[in-house]
């Protein structure tokens, strides 16, 4: 990774990532979390900052396939990597067969959660195409909803992994 001073001693470092399938080059300080990146420099606003502090998942994106708390990653740390956020689940302005399943299930209330909630189940399908309830309720653990007993987010991911097996199998 490239280190660029500049006159009044500030040293930046370049780092390539790939979001959401662009490649992007950025010039970030060594503490510049990737959430800020995100938000402010990429104005990727699905990704919340909600605690700042890892508790509540709300920043939550696909770091090379794994989700994090993008509060907790520093950008030089993503040099190199593939990073996922909310904007990139929809393909061709249609939602994600995991996006339609929040709706369809009433798994939204205020929203601030879904984003990270969806990313941490879209990583789980992605590994586990056909996941238990307690491995769906493992997988959300690390993401706070303030509105919701889980019961609904729960229902949505279920119901998302048993459309996917319906249509391997033919069943649609």
């Amino acid at each position: 990774m490239e280190c660029i001073e500049d006159k009044y001693g500030i040293k930046r470092y370049l780092i390539q990532i790939v979001v959401n399938g662009d490649d992007r080059a950025l010039l970030v300080t060594a503490n510049t979390l990737l959430v800020n990146v995100l938000r402010e420099r990429l104005d990727l606003t699905g990704t919340k900052k909600g605690c700042e502090l890892g508790n509540c998942g709300s920043c939550t994106v696909l770091l090379d396939g794994k989700p994090v708390d993008s509060c907790l990653v520093l950008a030089v740390e993503a040099d190199g990597c593939e990073i996922t956020t909310i904007e990139g689940v929809a393909q061709s302005e249609e939602l994600d067969r995991l996006q339609n399943s929040f709706v369809e299930n009433a798994a939204i209330q205020c929203g601030y959660c879904t984003p990270g909630m969806i990313l941490s189940a879209k990583a789980l399908l992605t590994r586990n195409p056909a996941p238990k309830e307690q491995e769906v309720r493992q997988a959300i653990a690390g993401n706070l909803c303030r509105c919701t007993g889980y019961v609904n987010i729960v229902k949505a991911v279920m119901a998302a992994a048993a459309t996917t097996e319906q249509e391997k199998r033919g069943v649609a």
